[in-house]
């Protein structure tokens, strides 16, 4: 059948179609072709915090996000944060993760430095880019050493308390237990990053806010101190909490040896000062009824870490199993050990001038409770050589700073001072310049000691063996004489910790009560 010539089909377009008979020819580009679906995964740092906004952004139009300030990445439990995205194929595309909220940081490397804008080139299939920030900090990089603080938490833990950590350092907070708050991390955990110089010695704990919420082991055990010696860089300390005190499954038992008697609630006559328990060790033998025998009495700051790790907040002193034994063994004369606890006032209760940003400076309110009303209790109530020569006052810390200041300004009360891990820096050495303005040497015989891993390198307001050489260097100066009525002694490896004041505590004890008879 012959079609009208409009039917009839060009030459060239009939030979180029039979040439191609039997192949499979690509369809035209379509809109949408020239992009690929591209997911990044981004493992993070345990120290993120788990509500970051993390944004990847890049000059790019596919970079913008629906918001114009990037791809927003999705938190996704762990440590892992995904966004995905369509991405143009065959061109490269450069790209930052920065973090927006709730702080501005981008991704560092180990050393600090911002990590450079990262290229992709997207080919013809789905990819699938993953990548691992090393820490965070600002796009000007970090110089200083730092140290990222990590607490896992046991599942007991309420979600509505805060988490914090305790330490010799000001900046743990000084052993309040409300030192330094942690935030919520990613991994369920809390974290914080604090700088310290480099060489410092630290010691802490985890708490929920209060020495009766301090952790403990899974089993429910009283747990030594935590430490850590800091480096030169970044590094990160991860902290496992096995239990925490108030749920612990196994409360501490006692662990009192000998025969201890209380004051529960003893309230001062100044009602702006707390009241508080104190713990009276008495020596074997004693004999309230017989009242021709009397004894000398040690008061110490602390009570409560004194002699039981059931009411010690980081380990005791153990008081009680060491005066027990030196008093069986004739090595210290036989006496009545006093423990005043500690209040949530204990920071100005045991300092004698405020001091920046502590506050402080109520020591001598603190000094007359005891002299004036605590002293005179206990010489009514037990039978105790009341007189200076046979009283004794000693702590640890700002205890020991106390001690001494307490000491100079009733030396009428008090003639024997353990001043012990003393805390010289307060207030710029003012402890210091009180001995210097001392008119003449008094009648005391003084304990004076620092251990020589308490602070590292660091002399930033925490206890340093510098610093209680010059208060060493005024005692001597103002007449004390080494090695009569001032003993110094530098403790190898010692800690700013009751572990450490508790190996010492016996030396301390027969300097200043020595057994004078058989």
């Amino acid at each position: 059948m012959t079609h009208p010539p409009s039917h009839r089909l060009p030459l060239l377009l009939l030979l180029t179609l039979t040439a191609l008979a039997g192949c499979d020819p690509k369809p035209p580009p379509t809109p949408g072709q020239n992009y690929s679906e591209v997911q990044f995964d981004v493992t993070v740092p345990l120290e993120t915090p788990v509500d970051a906004t993390l944004l990847l952004t890049g000059e790019d139009a596919a970079f913008k996000g629906l918001s114009g300030q990037g791809l927003e990445l999705t938190y996704q439990g762990g440590t892992t944060f995904t966004v995905k995205a369509r991405m143009p194929k065959n061109q490269p595309l450069t790209y930052t993760l920065r973090m927006t909220a709730p702080s501005t940081h981008v991704a560092l490397d180990a050393a600090g430095t911002a990590v450079p804008a990262r290229t992709l080139e997207v080919d013809e299939n789905e990819e699938n880019v993953s990548f691992s920030v090393e820490r965070w900090g600002p796009e000007s990089g970090v110089t200083q050493p730092q140290t990222a603080f990590v607490v896992a938490v046991p599942e007991t833990t309420p979600p509505q308390d805060g988490i914090w950590l305790a330490g010799n350092h000001e900046k743990l907070g000084g052993w309040n237990p409300a030192g330094v708050r942690l935030y919520k991390a990613v991994n369920s955990g809390y974290a914080t990053v604090l700088s310290f110089e480099p060489g410092t010695s630290l010691a802490f704990k985890t708490t929920r806010g209060s020495w009766e919420t301090v952790e403990k082991s899974a089993e429910g055990a009283e747990i030594s101190d935590r430490t850590h010696k800091t480096g030169t860089g970044f590094e990160r300390v991860s902290i496992s909490v096995g239990a925490w005190a108030d749920f612990a499954n196994v409360p501490p038992e006692p662990t009192i040896t000998g025969t201890v008697e209380y004051l529960r609630d003893v309230t001062p006559k100044d009602t702006t000062l707390e009241k508080r328990d104190v713990i009276i060790w008495l020596p074997a033998g004693y004999d309230k009824a017989d009242t021709s025998r009397r004894y000398p009495v040690l008061y110490m700051h602390d009570g409560q870490n004194l002699m039981d790790a059931a009411t010690a907040f980081a380990g005791e002193w153990n008081v009680d199993e060491t005066a027990t034994e030196l008093i069986a063994t004739k090595a210290v004369e036989p006496l009545i050990i006093v423990g005043i606890y500690n209040t949530a006032a204990r920071i100005p209760e045991y300092t004698h001038v405020p001091y920046s940003t502590y506050g402080g400076g109520r020591a001598d309110d603190y000094g007359r409770f005891l002299v004036e009303e605590l002293k005179p209790l206990i010489d009514s109530t037990y039978n105790t050589k009341p007189e200076a020569e046979s009283t004794g006052l000693a702590g640890s810390s700002l205890g020991g700073l106390v001690s001494m200041y307490l000491g100079m300004k009733y030396p009428e009360t008090f003639s024997r001072l353990g001043v012990v891990s003393p805390s010289v820096w307060w207030a710029d050495r003012d402890i210091v310049a009180k001995v210097n303005a001392l008119p003449a040497k008094q009648p005391l015989r003084i304990w004076l000691d620092i251990g020589t891993e308490e602070a590292g390198s660091s002399t930033d307001d925490v206890e340093t063996v510098a610093d209680t050489v010059a208060l060493r260097e005024a005692l001597v100066n103002k007449g004390w004489v080494l090695d009569n009525d001032l003993k110094y002694l530098e403790a190898e490896g010692g800690k700013h910790n009751e572990a450490s004041w508790s190996a010492r505590f016996g030396s301390i004890l027969q300097y200043l009560f020595p057994r004078t008879s058989p």
